[in-house]
């Protein structure tokens, strides 16, 4: 079992760019592991019961102890466990961490426009429409 399970959209160019960096960095060890929402096979029930629209608005991951982790968090403990901690160590600097935190909300909230995608309520609408089983609660309006 990998030491962190990472949940991303697959749907996302950004996101695919980063998951392929931290697999080429993990480079074979399985201390990752990566599940696409996106996909209409996702479950949340075998993972952690995070939903779609839970996974769809902002970053999480499971780590060994079935802990979940969310946000910029998870991309401390990713980026740790392939060498590169250091380049989110500052993240965590008293001075800095409510900075970057509070960045990767305004993020998380506009990154499916940014990358001309739909709003997440016409995702979750859509993707109830084609399986309901996915935990793809309508958020918004």
């Amino acid at each position: 079992m990998a030491e962190l399970t990472l949940l991303f959209d697959g749907a996302c160019p950004l996101c695919l760019r980063e998951v392929r960096t931290l697999r080429r960095r993990d480079e074979g060890r399985g201390r990752l592991a990566f599940v696409d929402v996106d996909d209409p096979a996702y479950e949340p029930d075998l993972h952690a019961g995070i939903t779609y629209a839970q996974a769809m608005g902002r970053m999480h991951a499971i780590d060994a102890d079935g802990q979940v982790i969310r946000d910029v968090e998870v991309f401390r403990a990713a980026y740790a466990l392939v060498g590169l901690g250091w380049l989110y160590a500052p993240t965590r600097w008293p001075l800095l961490r409510p900075l970057v935190d509070w960045l990767y909300g305004l993020w998380a909230r506009w990154r499916l426009a940014i990358t001309g995608r739909p709003s997440l309520a016409t995702l979750c609408r859509d993707r109830c429409a084609t399986s309901p089983a996915s935990g793809a609660e309508i958020v918004g309006g």
